[in-house]
């Protein structure tokens, strides 16, 4: 379990486009176009198998049940190497989903050019970006970790979701997240 910080993508940034096959929806491609909230969006990279994601997970499902009706969308997506981690492979992605109860979109990145266009570098990975995919925070979810002790709350992606929802400017300060890193192909 590598602690691998997340790098930080530059606020402002669009948010890169991606068409990927959600294998609970028999491999269906879905496009952040489709896909993207009418108020906000947050992309987030997450794998089944890193215990820094199933830490979060339950909170995660928690927050989507509450922000997704008030314009909110998430999106999840795997990019990691099914080939060398078969934990994570599409079947393994739809079985986890199942499992863990969680409605947001879950797509499979095999060619990893998606998360490489995000820069993204560990699971979990949050980018959230506002109705015009811009993007306005990137970090982390709050500041529990596995083993750390303090509790699951959420509260750094609330406060942005709160920000955006209120038409207030998001923090200053945005702490990068921690994770394992994503599984690169060689």
């Amino acid at each position: 379990m590598a602690n691998t910080p997340s790098n930080m993508l530059a606020l402002g940034t669009k948010a890169p486009f991606f068409e990927l096959p959600n294998p609970s929806q028999s491999n269906e491609m879905q496009s952040l176009e489709d896909l993207k909230g009418e108020k906000g969006t947050l992309v987030f990279f997450m794998c089944n198998h890193c215990p820094f994601v199933l830490h979060v997970i339950d909170k995660l499902t928690e927050l989507y049940e509450d922000y997704q009706e008030q314009g909110i969308e998430f999106i999840a997506i795997n990019a990691n190497d099914a080939e060398k981690y078969p934990t994570d492979s599409p079947e393994k992605m739809v079985e986890f989903q199942v499992e863990r109860k969680f409605d947001f979109p879950y797509l499979y990145d095999e060619s990893q050019a998606i998360a490489k266009a995000y820069d993204a570098a560990c699971t979990p990975d949050f980018f959230f970006f506002d109705e015009k995919l811009d993007l306005i925070y990137r970090g982390q979810m709050d500041d529990s970790r596995p083993g750390n002790q303090k509790e699951v709350t959420g509260e750094d992606l609330i406060i942005a979701f709160e920000n955006l929802l209120a038409g207030a400017p998001q923090e200053e300060i945005q702490k990068p997240s921690m994770g394992c890193n994503i599984k690169w192909k060689a």
